[in-house]
């Protein structure tokens, strides 16, 4: 006889439910009335079992059932065994989360002050814990179809699903993703020229404790709860409706022609170390789902530094994402995904092994295949940063490329050959076999750090609000203030951050490779300094959209150079730059006076200006704090000319003739068309 689907699946008579567990004793099903039941109404075992599969019907479930699981087994750390039945754990593979975890310390494996020796905690947290949704699966997607944009034509947004809208003053259902999928939000991405939005982790998540008690929460939501399960923050109402709601907005988002990519977490769960929460992996099967240290059972492996690793070298481990993954394609339609801290999941005994062998197989599954699989490309251990290690089929944040572009306009020296090479794609990371420029995801902000206005106003850190002293973040993120830390209403510092964040955009959208925004850097957003807001659930993280003239006159510009990368073409080349004349992609590298780059100038480490020839355009960055005169090479035939069309000293000029040696403004970029 073989085992139903795991998780709970409704049919006319009521409803399947199946747990895996290899090392459970007996399992019990517990359903509860409602999300503020105490204790469950009706307890019943899974007393059937095929292979470490348990499972059972439950006649007369209806959708809308809470539920979740009470498993029986040993209690010996020593050797892995972590099964508490006092504990109500969430399905894995639970559809939907009825009832989010309510903090209290019954959820917590031992008693609070623990050294995490002794017996397990005995309290019931049946009140507390998580609970799982019986759901339907219907869902009227009339004609919809996936995008499929091209990687050459992508233009990514990076965005929070609350904090994208919470503050929109006409959005309704703000906060939600009913909200995100607005008419109003939709206009805006597609105004910026956006094809996809990626959203930061929308997998049903929990808070940890010590956030918790500092009164904060866990805003970016990187601490999993459950790979199935739409968060329930922000659906509308009953969070049983976050399915149904989600699909909504993927459907709308579709209509327009937007991508929906899911930043998904599977490297580590939200029940963090042995002291950690009791909800779910940890006492359905511990030793099957966690790394454990070799010499040490009770304790867990750390490669993500949030206090476990899930050990994906265990085949239920791997199906379970893939299954996930799946999941998300079919029944959610989602159009890609970005894998947080990738290299995680293909470590084996201690290093990062098989790289390529793993994500070669996620890639070649018929239904992942054709969507878009994106990978950050390090993760919190030694040897984790493999930027360029992933197979072709694959693209990667590179965060050579954010340093660089940084560091460029910061001032350094010696940055122009680094420079130039991010520009053409970075061929010295991706150019493999089957690898292109739209393996590099470029991005000079993203969720994770500085926002673009806090970039160019703070030369250090300020996070003091997350309660670690300001040692939490990261301590070298190449900013630079602008002449003033912080706030200020000096005119001269205001024009030149301004001016330094029109540059940042520009260099990325003219780079070679797949831009992405971080979302609500286009509107001003700032952090106050706060280079890691991920529990700042507060206007300190949210996008404001009060714009005044000069957020609106940032906010044009960047319409227009976005415009101008869909109209040419030279910045969406699929192969990489080359200085051969005879390549169509053939890059020219000018110096000022419009003599090529010789080998003596890109050794020149004051050398902060330069130019890219390429295809009709020409692209000068200008780093040097005092203006320069760059001589135009001739236009592409007799009959052209040169039009200055976008320059980041007059952000609000129009297109206009050029000709001759041209004045370049200290600290501009300056795009020629002709």
């Amino acid at each position: 006889m073989s085992s139903p689907p795991l998780g709970a699946t409704l049919d006319p008579t009521g409803a399947a439910f199946a747990l895996y567990s290899a090392h459970a004793v007996a399992v019990d099903l517990c359903l509860f009335d409602g999300p503020d039941a105490v204790e469950p109404r009706q307890v019943l075992p899974l007393d059937e079992r095929t292979g470490d599969v348990w499972h059972r019907h439950v006649p007369g479930v209806k959708a809308g059932q809470l539920y979740g699981y009470r498993v029986h087994g040993h209690w010996d750390p020593a050797s892995g065994y972590r099964f508490n039945p006092a504990k109500v754990l969430i399905d894995p593979y639970a559809r939907a989360v009825g009832r989010p975890p309510l903090w209290h310390p019954s959820l917590l494996s031992y008693a609070e002050g623990s050294d995490g020796d002794g017996p397990p905690d005995p309290s019931d947290s049946a009140p507390y814990a998580p609970l799982g949704a019986v759901i339907e699966s219907d869902f009227d997607w009339g004609d919809d179809r996936p995008p499929r944009r091209p990687w050459a034509e992508t233009v990514i947004y990076e965005a929070h699903v609350k904090g994208l809208t919470i503050q929109h003053p006409f959005v309704e259902h703000k906060g939600t993703y009913l909200g995100l999928a607005s008419p109003l939000v939709i206009d805006h991405l597609k105004a910026l020229g956006v094809t996809a939005i990626e959203l930061l982790p929308i997998h049903a998540h929990a808070v940890e404790p010590v956030l918790v008690k500092r009164g904060l929460s866990n805003y970016w939501g990187y601490n999993t709860l459950n790979f199935f399960s739409p968060d329930p923050r922000y659906a509308v109402g009953d969070p049983r409706h976050a399915p149904v709601e989600f699909k909504t907005m993927v459907r709308e988002l579709h209509q327009a022609g937007l991508e929906v990519i899911l930043d998904v977490v599977y490297n580590h769960t939200a029940e963090t170390g042995h002291l950690g929460p009791h909800l779910s992996f940890r006492g359905i099967d511990n030793l099957t789902y966690y790394r454990l240290e070799p010499r040490r059972l009770s304790r867990y492996e750390d490669f993500t530094g949030c206090g476990n690793t899930l050990d994906l070298r265990k085949a239920p481990v791997r199906e379970m994402m893939m299954d996930s993954l799946r999941y998300w394609v079919r029944e959610m339609h989602v159009d890609g995904f970005r894998f947080d801290l990738a290299p995680a999941l293909a470590r084996g005994e201690e290093n990062v092994e098989g790289l390529a062998d793993f994500f070669d197989a996620v890639q070649a599954d018929p239904v992942l295949a054709p969507v878009k699989l994106i990978a950050e490309p390090w993760d919190a251990a030694p040897g984790g940063y493999h930027v360029g290690g992933f197979p072709a089929g694959w693209s990667e944040w590179n965060g050579r490329y954010r340093d660089t572009v940084r560091r460029f306009w910061r001032g350094d020296r010696g940055m122009l050959p680094d420079l130039a090479t991010r520009l053409a794609g970075s061929s010295d990371a991706f150019n493999s076999p089957g690898r292109t420029p739209q393996s590099s995801i470029n991005f000079v902000t993203s969720h994770d750090g500085f926002t673009l206005a806090d970039l160019v106003a703070y030369a250090a850190k300020h996070n003091e609000a997350n309660g670690d002293d300001n040692t939490d973040g990261d301590n070298n993120s190449f900013s630079w203030n602008s002449g003033e830390e912080g706030p200020s209403d000096h005119p001269d510092v205001l024009a030149r951050r301004r001016q330094a964040r029109r540059n940042l955009l520009l260099t990325l959208f003219v780079s070679q490779g797949v831009p992405m925004i971080s979302g609500g850097d286009e509107l001003g957003r700032s952090q106050a300094g706060n280079n890691n807001a991920y529990c700042q659930d507060s206007p300190l993280s949210w996008t404001g959209w009060n714009l005044d003239n000069e957020d609106q006159a940032f906010l044009d510009f960047l319409d227009r150079l976005s415009a101008l990368r869909r109209s040419v073409r030279a910045f969406r080349y699929e192969t990489f730059l080359s200085g051969l004349a005879t390549d169509p992609t053939h890059a020219s590298w000018l110096r000022p006076d419009g003599a090529e780059m010789t080998e003596l100038d890109w050794h020149d480490r004051d050398a902060r200006a330069i130019g890219l020839l390429l295809d009709g355009v020409l692209v000068v960055l200008n780093a040097l704090d005092a203006e320069i005169t760059f001589t135009l090479p001739p236009a592409r035939t007799p009959a052209t000319h040169w039009t200055r069309h976008l320059d980041t000293a007059y952000s609000e000029a129009a297109p206009a003739p050029a000709a001759g040696p041209v004045p370049i403004a200290a600290q501009s970029a300056v795009v020629f068309v002709g």
